[in-house]
């Protein structure tokens, strides 16, 4: 697969854009890029769709952002849809995404619902179920959120002594030196990727509340998330007006690496529902 890119109003977007067919949006998460569904790709273009996955602005190969306050999600779901608009997609899409891209799709449906057509967020609930109703455990497995809030102080701890730190967290994932940290040891791009969390978990008093979507939801866990509870997913659809189910799978966090087949094909029949 080749990335394109196209210039937006406010930054630089790498993606891959493939196949033919009903369109499907992939946002990745932290600490990845749009690699991070190599494995699923060509399985969803196999069955007939186009599928257009960007690298978030600061991850991948596209265009790092300065300061912490260009993270914020609202400028990221402006940047999803600028790509929209650009490929010349004026119907709704299909959205998948996971870890915080999944967060910033449940924004994206709330906010602008007439722009997809269904949602499968992998790992991460609705955003208020994680606030409200994920529990201690929840709480006990985000420690991290508040640790990355240290600016320069993060950085250093997680980096040092060849990312010992990180690949703690990590649990030495196989996507370590083959495809995050060659990303991360750029110029920038790790305080960019922290950056997800330091302009976006302190609440603003100009914080818009999240209307009931009616889009269609499927949610996919996995079992031993090391940071996200059950609950958080579980719980997701007392926030929405539209059908949501979820499915549990045997897997972490980083399903899309460790169970492709099993995520592609419940992406696949899911989309047989609707």
């Amino acid at each position: 697969m080749q990335r394109l890119e196209v210039q937006l109003s406010n930054v630089k977007l790498s993606y891959f854009d493939e196949g033919t067919g009903a369109v499907i949006f992939l946002l990745h998460g932290f600490p990845d890029s749009a690699d991070v569904w190599r494995n699923i790709i060509p399985g969803l273009v196999s069955a007939g769709y186009r599928v257009i996955a960007p690298d978030l602005r600061g991850f991948g190969q596209s265009e790092l952002k300065p300061n912490k306050d260009d993270y914020k999600i609202k400028f990221i779901m402006q940047d999803i849809l600028e790509l929209k608009a650009s490929l010349n997609l004026t119907q709704p899409v299909k959205l998948v995404a996971h870890d915080w891209g999944a967060n910033i799709g449940w924004m994206l449906i709330s906010f602008f619902p007439d722009q997809f057509s269904s949602y499968f967020p992998i790992s991460v609930g609705h955003p208020y179920a994680y606030a409200l109703d994920g529990g201690f455990e929840q709480k006990k497995k985000g420690w991290y959120t508040m640790a990355f809030q240290f600016e320069g102080m993060a950085e250093k701890m997680f980096s040092q002594n060849d990312w010992a730190a990180f690949r703690i967290f990590t649990e030495n994932n196989s996507e370590l030196d083959t495809n995050w940290l060659p990303d991360l040891k750029r110029a920038g791009r790790f305080t960019a990727a922290l950056n997800l969390y330091r302009a976006n978990l302190v609440p603003s008093d100009n914080d818009s509340k999240l209307a009931p979507t009616p889009v269609p939801i499927h949610g996919l866990y996995g079992k031993n998330d090391l940071y996200l509870s059950q609950s958080q997913m579980e719980q997701s659809g007392k926030y929405t007006s539209g059908p949501f189910n979820f499915s549990l799978i045997d897997g972490g966090h980083w399903l899309q690496i460790e169970a492709p087949e099993l995520v592609l094909n419940s992406i696949l029949n899911f989309y047989k529902t609707l």
